[in-house]
């Protein structure tokens, strides 16, 4: 475990185990003015480092709510490193918004320098799970704190890996003392395009090293050859399998906070309210289906 820092790092505000909701720019004026009853919001960090209105509206409703920052750019899986420019930049940001969580995919996005304008799937190898630990441990050490790495949703597999997906992310964790964001769409997604079990892959997830739940919507797209393709394209309800899964995560991995994310086709906020507020429930109902058993 890397985490040397973890005796001197600021403790930031704790985010609870209820739902929150991806806080995305056309909700900020309507949290500002109505302050909805939401447990806490996630914002895309790349989002906000320009400055400007964006931060200035983050500011005022970080003042109100929890925010935890999810990275989209950072390309965990590059081989070249982290770009220490936009490290600096995140670094800033979660400095200034001193958010409850912090998180990244476990994808690579940059090739010599070029941004490529998507989360990539790596090859699942010892090589891969090298440079993925060594930037784990750069983004722990310059934020002084703990980060959670999430599963992506993928549409193809490298021939050549060795590991399965639950695998390599278990062993990330185990090397460097991060948590895993445990996104069930991405799973379900996943494991429908792969033929794969999406219970099989929660069962090899330690339950102490969950640290949080992401829920959004997909699509399905008809292949030539009869079949179909899963797109995890945060535009659409949660589905009801994604659903399923979230159900039997909480009962093997406990409440932790978990989020509703939308990031196409965004409807009114009070629709991501009324879905945040079915994900909280489902937690109320195993927190105290818990206590209840210790009590016993």
């Amino acid at each position: 475990m890397s985490l040397a820092f973890a005796s001197t790092a600021r403790v930031p505000e704790k985010i609870s185990a209820r739902a929150g909701i991806g806080l995305r720019f056309p909700h900020h004026q309507a949290v500002i003015a109505e302050r909805p009853q939401v447990a806490w919001f996630e914002v895309h960090g790349e989002n906000y480092m320009g400055g400007g209105a964006p931060l200035r509206e983050l500011e005022a409703i970080r003042r109100d709510y929890p925010v935890s920052l999810h990275g989209v750019g950072l390309s965990l899986g590059s081989a070249d490193g982290l770009d220490a420019a936009h490290l600096e930049r995140f670094a800033a940001l979660a400095a200034r918004i001193e958010p409850g969580l912090v998180s990244e995919h476990l994808t690579w996005s940059i090739s010599d320098g070029e941004y490529l304008g998507d989360l990539l799937p790596l090859p699942l190898t010892k090589e891969a799970l090298d440079v993925v630990c060594e930037n784990v441990d750069r983004f722990q050490q310059t934020l002084q704190r703990q980060i959670l790495v999430e599963n992506p949703s993928s549409y193809l597999e490298y021939r050549h890996s060795t590991m399965v997906e639950s695998e390599f992310l278990v062993a990330i964790a185990r090397r460097t003392g991060c948590g895993i964001l445990c996104d069930l769409g991405n799973i379900f997604v996943s494991a429908a395009n792969h033929d794969r079990d999406a219970e099989t892959y929660l069962a090899a997830l330690p339950p102490g090293v969950v640290k949080e739940f992401h829920l959004a919507g997909h699509t399905v797209r008809p292949l030539s050859d009869g079949t179909a393709l899963r797109i995890d394209d945060h535009g659409s309800p949660v589905d009801p399998a994604v659903w399923a899964l979230f159900g039997k995560a909480v009962a093997r991995f406990g409440a932790v906070p978990t989020l509703i994310e939308r990031d196409s086709n965004i409807p009114p906020l009070d629709a991501l309210i009324a879905e945040a507020d079915c994900a909280s429930a489902i937690l109320l109902q195993a927190e105290e289906s818990s206590a209840d058993a210790d009590a016993a």
